[in-house]
C-alpha cells in the first residue's frame, strides 16, 4: 500500500536522504560565478544556428517595468529532480493505462544523474515511488495506480513543493513538477494564489500533460477554471503545456530542456520594494529564445 505524504515525509530516513541529496547536488553547482541577490531559473536557447554562449548583455530584465542589471547568467549543468504528479481521481476522463504509460515515458528519457519522484493524488497526495532513476522500479510501483475520490490539486502541489522538493534545497536548484491532469481542483485548503507564489518563490517549474477539462469550463468560485489553472501555473513558473496524447514527445522535450537549456540568472533589485510581489519580464536579443517565471514574490516577507 502506498504511504501517505504527511506520514512518510517526517521520517528520519527521508530527512537523511534529503540531506545527502543536497550534498551530492551541490557538487554540480556552477563554479566561478557569483549567484547573489535574486536568483531565477531561466530556460534559454539559440534559434539562430550560432554556437556562441548566451551572455548577460544579450538579455534584458524588467521588474515592475524598471530595468534591472543582470549580474550573472550561467549554464546550469546539474541533474534535475522531477516530481511526476498524477491526478488519479475518479472522474478524470482517461484510463489508468494511459496515466501509467505517460509516467513511464519520463523514466525512459531522463539523463544520468536525474531522478524522478512519483506522486498520485485525489483528496490526499500519496507516494507511488520515491526518488529513483530505475525504470523497472517505477514500472512496478505504477501497478498501485487507481481512480478514486476528487482532485485536491493545489494541496498536492503544496506537498510536492514543501515536502518533496524543498528538503533538497538550496543545494538543488533544477527542480520541476510535471502534472498529469486537467487542472481541476475541488476542495483544497491551499488557495491557488498561495501555491503559485510558493512555486515561483522556490523557482520550481511546472509542466503539464493536459487532459481535457472534465468540468466543461465550469466557473469556479474561489479558483480559476481548470484550463486557466493549467495556463497560469505553466506561464507563471516558466513551464510548458503538452496534450496527454503527446506524452512521449513531452517527456523527451522536458528532459532535454532541463539538461541542455537551463540557466541561473542573478540580479540585485534596484528601485523596487522588497516587501511587494513584482511582475518580471525577461527578453533577449534576436536569435535567442527564453522562458522564465512571470513574477517574483517578495524578497522579505512581513510577519
Amino acid at each position: 500500500m502506498r504511504s501517505r505524504v504527511e506520514k512518510v515525509m517526517v521520517s528520519a530516513a527521508l530527512v537523511a536522504l534529503g540531506t545527502l541529496s543536497v550534498t551530492a547536488q551541490s557538487r554540480h553547482s556552477v563554479r566561478g560565478t557569483e549567484l547573489e541577490g535574486t536568483i531565477m531559473s531561466v530556460t534559454a536557447w539559440r534559434n539562430d544556428k550560432k554556437t556562441d554562449p548566451i551572455k548577460p548583455e544579450q538579455l534584458f530584465l524588467y521588474e515592475n517595468g524598471v530595468e534591472q542589471k543582470i549580474k550573472n547568467f550561467s549554464y546550469d549543468p546539474s541533474p534535475a529532480k522531477i516530481v511526476i504528479l498524477v491526478d488519479n481521481s475518479q472522474t478524470l476522463p482517461t484510463d489508468l493505462e494511459k496515466l501509467k504509460a505517460a509516467t513511464m515515458e519520463f523514466a525512459y528519457e531522463i539523463f544520468e544523474g536525474d531522478q524522478l519522484f512519483v506522486l498520485a493524488y485525489d483528496e490526499k497526495a500519496e507516494i507511488v515511488q520515491e526518488w529513483t532513476d530505475d525504470a523497472k522500479k517505477i514500472e512496478t510501483a505504477l501497478t498501485t495506480f487507481r481512480k478514486k475520490g476528487t482532485p485536491f490539486l493545489f494541496d498536492a502541489l503544496r506537498s510536492s513543493s514543501n515536502e518533496v522538493l524543498l528538503p533538497l534545497m538550496p543545494g538543488t536548484r533544477k527542480t520541476a513538477v510535471v502534472v498529469i491532469g486537467d487542472g481541476l481542483d475541488r476542495g483544497s485548503k491551499t488557495k491557488f494564489d498561495e501555491i503559485l507564489g510558493d512555486l515561483q518563490n522556490n523557482n520550481i517549474t511546472v509542466y503539464f500533460l493536459q487532459i481535457p477539462d472534465r468540468s466543461g469550463g465550469a466557473y469556479r468560485r474561489d479558483a480559476p477554471k481548470a484550463a486557466a489553472v493549467v495556463t497560469q501555473l505553466t506561464e507563471g513558473t516558466g513551464g510548458k503545456i503538452f496534450p496527454l496524447e503527446e506524452a512521449q514527445t513531452a517527456a523527451k522535450f522536458i528532459c532535454d530542456e532541463l539538461r541542455r537549456n537551463r540557466y541561473l540568472l542573478s540580479y540585485q533589485p534596484v528601485n523596487t520594494s522588497s516587501y511587494d510581489a513584482k511582475r518580471v519580464f525577461l527578453t533577449a536579443d534576436e536569435g535567442i529564445s527564453i522562458r522564465t517565471k512571470n513574477a517574483q514574490p517578495p524578497n522579505i516577507k512581513a510577519n
